[in-house]
C-alpha cells in the first residue's frame, strides 16, 4: 500500500480496513476488485475514490455500510468491526451513524419533500416534532425551505439531489458515503451541489467518502485514492493535474 496508508494515525480514526479482500465470480472466472487493502480515515476528511466503471468504488462503499461482506480483512468503523456484526445489527450501525447519497437520488415519489427527510428519522424513533424541525433546517441550509410540500417529480434534478443530501444528514451521521452523487447532473448543477454538500459535512465535522470518476471533484479533497487492479493508489492533489503517488 502506499506510505499515507501505511502511515496514518490510528488513533481516534473513524474508519479502519485492514487486509480488506473482495472477489466476484462471473460465469467461470473470479474477479478480484480489492486485494488485501488497507486504510485509515480520520474523523473530519473528505475522501475521493476515483476509478473507471467497474473499478471497484461502490463496492468499497457497500463493504464500508455493511452491505456487502468481504472475503477477508477487517472493516472497522468507529472501533466497531462490522464484519463480525449479524445483519441486525449492521442494519442498526447503518441506520444511526452512515449516510448515503446516490447518483439517482433514491427519493420516494409518494412522498413529499420534507416527508422523505423525516421518514427515515421517524423509523428509527424519533418524534415526527424532532423529525420535521431537523428536516426544516436542513432544507433552509439546502436552499429549498420553500420547497417542504412539493413532491420529488416536481423538481429538478440538482433539486432533488439536494434533498437526498438533506435526508442523508438529517439524523446526524458520523460517516457520509456518496455514490457518483453529481454524475447524474449537468457540470453547473453539479458543482452547486458538491458545495452544498461539502459546506454542510465541513461544518459539522462529518467523515464524506465519495466515489466518483470526476477527476475535478478530487480537487476538493482532502486526499484522493485511486481504486485500480485491486488496489487502493494514493493520489497527489495539485492545482492543475492530479499525480499518482509511487507507493
Amino acid at each position: 500500500m502506499g506510505s499515507e496508508q501505511e502511515t496514518a494515525n490510528k488513533e481516534g480514526a473513524l474508519v479502519e480496513l485492514e487486509h480488506l479482500s473482495k472477489t466476484f465470480q462471473e460465469g467461470e472466472t473470479q474477479r478480484t476488485v480489492l486485494d488485501r487493502v488497507s486504510l485509515t480515515i480520520l474523523p473530519g476528511e473528505f475522501i475521493v475514490l476515483l476509478g473507471n466503471s467497474g473499478s471497484g468504488k461502490s463496492t468499497l462503499l457497500n463493504l464500508l455500510s455493511g452491505i456487502d461482506q468481504p472475503d477477508r480483512g477487517v472493516i472497522k468503523i468507529n472501533g466497531l468491526a462490522i464484519a463480525e456484526m449479524n445483519e441486525r445489527s449492521r442494519t442498526l450501525l447503518r441506520r444511526d451513524r452512515i449516510g448515503f447519497v446516490f447518483q439517482f437520488f433514491n427519493l420516494i415519489a409518494t412522498l413529499t419533500v420534507l416527508e422523505n427527510i423525516t421518514l427515515p428519522q421517524e423509523l428509527a424513533g424519533k418524534s415526527t416534532k424532532a423529525a420535521q424541525a431537523s428536516a426544516l433546517r436542513l432544507l433552509e441550509q439546502v436552499e429549498l425551505g420553500d420547497r417542504q410540500n412539493t413532491f420529488p417529480d416536481k423538481l429538478s434534478g440538482g433539486q432533488q439531489q439536494r434533498v437526498a443530501i438533506a435526508r442523508a444528514l438529517a439524523h446526524n451521521p458520523q460517516l457520509v458515503l456518496a455514490d457518483e452523487p453529481t454524475g447524474n447532473l449537468d457540470a453547473e448543477t453539479g458543482k452547486k451541489v458538491l458545495q452544498i454538500l461539502l459546506d454542510l459535512t465541513r461544518k459539522t465535522g462529518k467523515t464524506l467518502i465519495m466515489a466518483t470518476h470526476n477527476p475535478e471533484i478530487a480537487k476538493f479533497a482532502d486526499r484522493v485514492l485511486r481504486v485500480q487492479d485491486g488496489q487502493l493508489i494514493p493520489v497527489a492533489i495539485e492545482p492543475d493535474k492530479l499525480t499518482e503517488v509511487a507507493a
